[in-house]
């Protein structure tokens, strides 16, 4: 399709227009165009999780956009404890598995998943369904080993240096894909908080000043692209979980590019807001991102 047949189409989605602040919101509906130039944030909703992944990243260029031909990929979910999907602590297996084969259909030479688990880490990718995953898939999927871990200068304000995880920051590309849950000392724990399982050392540290900790770490990593997993969310006893009278089903992915704008719209799935989140605003602060993603070129597929 070319512009001039693009701007015909969305000439004709008038009805679903409206305008917020700087940035344009557009609620679309299943055979429409997603894709869009600019686009830099999509949510998408539906009860088919594969669907709504694709749309997602379509609606920001499609996955070729961020991955090339022979790109070695990672994929960082969370995959911090052993619980089931259905008990919505780890990333969504099927979201996994969706962003595992959008890069291999993009040419991606190989496709690596890893996370520094929390618990026995054999025990957490399998009820997680991570392994499941990586066995249907042929992505690469392992455990993290202390060799693995360099110390590297973060940069930060409180963090200058930590041990990282090499493998990670060595893959041609990087694409985060948290989970949205409770978390006990940040209020949430979402894409910026996620790279704490891309890390060694003595975690518990990290937890002394969390918000400026998170800000830190998400200003080293440089993902491509951040998907959060939205289908269900751990609305109270996080990061643990464990109960699913805590869990509720929102059938929701957030693709983005920007990584503060990516938790801030998160956030109000939980009714909460960038306003309740410090190290939004500090990654605000520190030029990670827009905390108000309504400035930026957005969309809504419903």
């Amino acid at each position: 399709m070319d512009r001039r047949e693009f701007m015909k189409k969305m000439a004709f989605a008038g009805a679903g227009v409206s305008l917020m602040g700087a940035g344009v919101l557009r609620a679309f509906k299943p055979g429409d165009l997603f894709a869009e130039e600019g686009c830099r944030i999509a949510l998408a909703k539906g009860a088919d999780t594969a669907s709504i992944v694709k749309k997602s990243v379509e609606a920001l260029g499609g996955m070729g956009k961020f991955v090339s031909r022979g790109d070695v990929v990672m994929l960082k979910p969370n995959l911090g404890w052993a619980r089931s999907p259905s008990q919505a602590a780890n990333t969504d297996p099927t979201v996994l598995k969706t962003i595992v084969e959008l890069c291999f259909n993009a040419g991606a030479k190989k496709v690596r998943i890893t996370d520094n688990a929390c618990n026995d880490p054999r025990k957490t990718f399998n009820l997680s369904g991570a392994a499941a995953v990586a066995k249907e898939t042929g992505a690469d999927l392992f455990f993290t080993e202390e060799r693995m871990y360099r110390d590297m200068k973060i940069g930060g304000e409180q963090l200058t240096m930590w041990p990282v995880n090499k493998e990670i920051v060595e893959a041609d590309k990087l694409i985060n894909i948290p989970v949205a849950k409770h978390h006990s000392l940040s209020k949430l724990t979402i894409g910026m908080k996620n790279w704490f399982g891309a890390v060694g050392g003595a975690r518990n540290q990290l937890h002394q000043n969390i918000d400026q900790s998170i800000a830190d770490l998400a200003r080293f990593f440089k993902p491509a692209l951040t998907v959060v997993d939205g289908v269900r969310i751990l609305l109270r006893n996080g990061p643990t979980g464990g109960n699913v009278n805590d869990v509720k089903a929102t059938d929701t992915v957030i693709a983005s590019l920007d990584p503060v704008a990516a938790d801030s719209w998160s956030a109000t799935l939980f009714g909460m807001t960038a306003a309740d989140l410090g190290y939004v605003a500090i990654g605000e602060r520190m030029g990670l991102g827009t905390a108000d993603y309504t400035k930026l070129n957005h969309r809504i597929i419903a």
